[in-house]
């Protein structure tokens, strides 16, 4: 099974690589990229090279995928995203995504996240045609929430206290997509764009 690269009108998203590894450093090493993150920042090089084995070692059990998030001129890798979990047998998945503070505000993680949503609700991943998406946000994570609502998540509820990460609870905002409301949504802005 091949890793599936995907491409936008600015980047390409495909996998991780040992070469990777002082970029993702540098993600994970900032402190405001992993506010909200269930791990702290990293401190060494060899975390990163260890996530890279993780993020690729889901993809070949095929409980997940993550892509490197690239700029197309350059190839920089300025991100990841991809789906933390994903069930073939129930048609769904946790998505997933950070980027470095640089490109934030310029619209790189919408542009990915509705790429690879579009991938999963079409059926061209390895995990088959998803019918659900979930995303989950620590209560005050306005951008993550602003990015799911634009991309047509719905927001669905609190789950109190579902997270333990840090030494203490988290409450997770939970958000949905249904692959037939994405399909409507991208039919509205085709008849709205032409």
């Amino acid at each position: 099974m091949s890793f599936p690269t995907l491409e936008t009108n600015r980047l390409r998203l495909d996998q991780l690589s040992k070469e990777d590894s002082n970029s993702l450093f540098e993600l994970f090493s900032d402190s405001s990229v992993v506010e909200y993150y269930d791990l702290e920042a990293f401190t060494e090089l060899s975390q990163a090279s260890h996530l890279i084995e993780f993020f690729n070692a889901r993809f070949k059990e095929n409980s997940g995928i993550r892509w490197a998030i690239r700029l197309k001129e350059t190839n920089q890798l300025i991100g990841t995203c991809g789906f933390n979990t994903w069930s073939p047998k129930m048609k769904n998945a946790v998505i997933g995504y950070d980027l470095l503070p640089k490109y934030w505000g310029k619209g790189f993680s919408t542009e990915a996240v509705h790429r690879i949503v579009k991938a999963a609700f079409s059926g061209d991943l390895s995990c088959g045609k998803l019918n659900r998406i979930q995303g989950d946000t620590v209560l005050g994570n306005s951008a993550s929430e602003s990015l799911l609502l634009k991309v047509g998540f719905k927001e669905e509820g609190i789950r109190r206290q579902s997270g333990y990460w840090k030494n203490q609870f988290h409450d997770l905002k939970c958000f949905g997509l249904i692959h037939s409301e994405y399909s409507e949504i991208c039919q509205v802005r085709v008849i709205t764009n032409s």
